[in-house]
């Protein structure tokens, strides 16, 4: 077996672990978190979401079914840095075409293994996550603690336009187009899409510097917000756009951090969670029908309960009354919202985690037939404006 040069991994508060290089060598710096997916690790790496953040895997043996070039879910690795405990010596599977190890040194991701990371974990869960820096070149923990506290927080940093597409794509309807729908590229997965397109929507995926005038220059049966990374409180642009989307009457469904968003437009508040939602088997509550779902997290802000307003309780925005409408059992983190019209018509919804993922398998499914529900009896189809519009330069 090939021998990996010896690697250092120094949190900001100072607490340090000794291992091997894993991936590329190097050195690299991120907010320090964890993910408790048994499996799905390619899924975990191509995520736009951990942009800037050293993922630490609670699984112990990872790297086990090797790297495919069908699972990813972005055009590269996004996290900053990579943990794990015991990597597999070799791949096991008829889909694997490289190592996990290998992928991570082509694509330049700095990671480090042979790692307690049970004591990581148990660490960030009592400290919360913080920044972080694993090196292959510095073997001083004391000077890359340094440089470690120089490095940039998460919080207050405005990240989708660093991971969002730079031009328009369109990614089109399987069978017959019904719908179509402008799609605020923060981030998004390849999945997300795909699980439109699978129900007859033409999916506009726009830049996340969009204006409202690029969203209705598609004439989009409804407006969808991906997942991203970053600190919503951080991002205005596009909580704007949505305000404006709203008051001209484009139904809304947004994901993620486009749930987040959406409250923020609603007038609710943001937060830091102490160690965030990341992993496969969180237990979630749809207020509207008491179904409870296992669903797949990715995120380290949340919804601010609104205040004053009692759980069971809608409170006022201006076009008409919110609620919210999914809840953790874990916790109790805001998992999704809803808005309606003064007359009790959906006119907008979301969820704080990942419905085109396959964790319950499938048990968020129908958000997205949601979606199609709510766009339809909206009284906007794809017999109207934009039919006319399909023929424009798109």
């Amino acid at each position: 077996m090939p021998t990996h040069a010896p690697a250092v991994l120094v949190l900001e508060d100072g607490r340090t672990f000794h291992g091997e290089a894993f991936g590329a060598e190097g050195e690299t710096f991120g907010e320090a978190v964890f993910n408790t997916g048994m499996t799905g690790y390619q899924e975990t790496l191509t995520d736009p979401s951990y942009h800037r953040q050293v993922v630490v895997m609670t699984a112990p043996h990872v790297g086990n079914t090797g790297v495919n070039d069908e699972d990813p879910e972005s055009r590269r690795i996004w996290v900053a840095g990579y943990v794990v405990r015991d990597p597999a010596r070799v791949p096991s599977s008829w889909r694997s075409r490289r190592t996990l190890d290998e992928e991570l040194a082509a694509q330049g991701v700095v990671g480090i293994s042979g790692v307690d990371t049970r004591a990581l974990t148990r660490h960030l869960r009592e400290r919360g996550a913080m920044r972080v820096g694993i090196s292959t070149t510095e073997s001083d923990p004391a000077a890359l603690l340094e440089r470690v506290r120089a490095s940039g927080e998460m919080a207050g940093s405005e990240l989708a336009g660093e991971v969002s597409t730079t031009e328009a794509y369109v990614v089109p309807a399987v069978g017959e187009r019904r719908l179509r729908v402008a799609a605020l590229d923060l981030g998004i997965k390849t999945m997300t899409p795909h699980r439109m397109a699978e129900r007859g929507i033409e999916v506009h995926v726009l830049p996340a510097t969009s204006t409202l005038e690029d969203v209705l220059a598609v004439s989009p049966d409804g407006l969808f917000y991906s997942n991203g990374p970053g600190d919503p409180a951080a991002t205005t642009r596009q909580v704007e756009l949505l305000q404006a989307a709203l008051d001209a009457g484009v139904p809304y469904f947004g994901i993620c951090f486009g749930n987040q968003l959406f409250g923020r437009a609603l007038g609710l508040g943001t937060f830091k969670l102490v160690y965030g939602h990341r992993g496969i088997n969180q237990p979630v509550m749809d207020r509207t029908t008491g179904k409870v779902e296992v669903t797949a997290h990715n995120h380290g802000f949340a919804v601010a309960w609104p205040e004053g307003v009692g759980h069971d309780e809608a409170f006022a925005t201006r076009w008409g009354p919110a609620s919210v409408s999914h809840v953790c059992l874990n916790d109790d983190v805001v998992e999704g919202l809803e808005l309606r019209s003064p007359d009790g018509d959906l006119l907008g919804f979301s969820v704080q985690y990942h419905p085109e993922a396959a964790a319950g398998p499938h048990d968020a499914a129908y958000l997205f037939d949601r979606f199609v529900d709510l766009m339809q009896s909206r009284g906007r189809s794809a017999a109207g404006p934009a039919t006319a519009a399909s023929t424009g330069g798109n």
